[in-house]
């Protein structure tokens, strides 16, 4: 893995723990909330599986989620033994999320992905997807810093905001949204999920927590309903 792509994971994971990890919703940026509002009567753009696998059909078609999964593997590049974006399930989580809570963020999405293949064509004869990594990490840049031409709404920086919070959330949030597969996020953070009991040395200890199991929502669940059995 790179400097560049060592640092960028380095962010990601300050971020989240300065945020407290594992929110899993309410993490959109302000920037987005404003701007939606002044289009939201805007006309729509025309138109489990394995770890690494393209994740869609919740909302996204395969073009769209190949090109998020790009995105999100650049903003959270995996690496031997440090899961990315694709390890963990962020594509899936997004997916999922689009089709359910965050339901008023698909023409975003659309129009935000859109502009961005029109861009990436314009200037690099060539979708997202199919650029080299080190191309891909120029065009990210470029929408960080405003500097890609083409975008009306959302704004570039304002795509480039929300998919790297819907990456965090991804990386960050209970397994049971469809992200941090295996709470491999969790992990990397020390975040000990939903422990049985915590003892006094646990409450006490400064270091990464890292003790066995991490139970999310979803397990918690399915224990509660099968204790409920007799």
């Amino acid at each position: 893995m790179s400097k560049h792509d060592s640092s960028r994971r380095s962010f990601l994971v300050r971020a989240a723990v300065g945020a407290g990890a594992v929110a899993g919703s309410g993490l959109v940026p302000d920037a987005y909330t404003q701007t939606v509002a002044q289009h939201k009567d805007s006309a729509a753009a025309p138109g489990q599986s394995h770890p690494s696998s393209i994740q869609h059909d919740a909302f996204f078609n395969y073009e769209q989620a190949t090109t998020i999964a790009a995105f999100t593997e650049r903003l959270m590049p995996g690496a031997p033994g440090k899961p990315g974006a694709r390890d963990t399930g962020v594509p899936n989580y997004i997916d999922l999320a689009l089709a359910g809570a965050y339901a008023d963020l698909q023409d975003f999405y659309r129009r935000g992905l859109a502009q961005l293949d029109a861009y990436c064509r314009t200037n690099h004869k060539a979708p997202f997807s199919l650029l080299e990594p080190a191309r891909q990490d120029e065009v990210i840049a470029a929408l960080e810093q405003g500097k890609a031409a083409g975008f009306s709404w959302p704004t570039a920086q304002e795509f480039f905001s929300v998919v790297r919070t819907h990456t965090m959330e991804g990386m960050f949030a209970d397994p049971l949204y469809g992200g941090n597969r295996e709470f491999a996020g969790w992990r990397l953070v020390g975040f000990p999920g939903a422990q049985g009991n915590f003892t006094p040395a646990d409450l006490q200890n400064k270091q990464m927590f890292a003790r066995a199991p991490m139970t999310g929502l979803q397990a918690q669940a399915t224990q509660a309903k099968g204790s409920g059995r007799s």
